[in-house]
């Protein structure tokens, strides 16, 4: 069935809640092998985002359900750079994480696979960029505004006209 509207724009899918037995203690895990931020955090819950994207993971203290997949076999953070794969094993190494398995699923493309401190299944990998895949973001020119306005044939000095 097809329908006349069009769908809900998202940021897409921007954050996993997890189930986990001590929330500092994943926070640190994770800010050790993806560097995350801790942006809100209480008691028994603490909301990390990865820098330079809208990504957020949520460690929320239940105990008796943490590292149950519950239906979600695993969660993945994709690589901006394939060549990235060696320093996140490392990372996941250094943290305390169990790699169950990392190779290439074709070539030039890496990928590991590691269990968390609570058990959970999770996936760092790299992809080629595909057809769906948001444009590369351009920088943006950080010369000072007098120097754009002398290239532009304006006056650097004075009022603009």
């Amino acid at each position: 069935m097809r329908s006349s509207r069009s769908p809900v724009k998202t940021h897409g899918l921007t954050h996993v809640a997890l189930a986990v037995r001590d929330p500092q203690r994943s926070l640190a895990f994770y800010q050790a092998v993806l560097g995350v931020i801790p942006v809100y955090e209480q008691i028994d819950f603490v909301q990390a985002q990865t820098p330079g994207s809208r990504d957020v993971l949520v460690f929320e203290r239940k105990p008796r359900q943490a590292g149950k997949a519950g239906g979600v076999v695993h969660f993945g953070f994709r690589l901006r750079r394939p060549t990235d794969i060696v320093r996140a094993l490392a990372a996941i190494r250094a943290a305390g994480g169990t790699i169950s398995d990392h190779g290439e699923f074709v070539p030039g493309e890496p990928y590991v696979f590691f269990r968390d401190p609570d058990g959970y299944d999770v996936e760092i990998w790299y992809e080629r960029p595909t057809p769906v895949d948001p444009p590369s973001r351009v920088r943006r020119s950080v010369t000072p505004r007098s120097t754009r306005r002398a290239r532009a044939g304006r006056r650097t000095t004075g009022r603009l006209r």
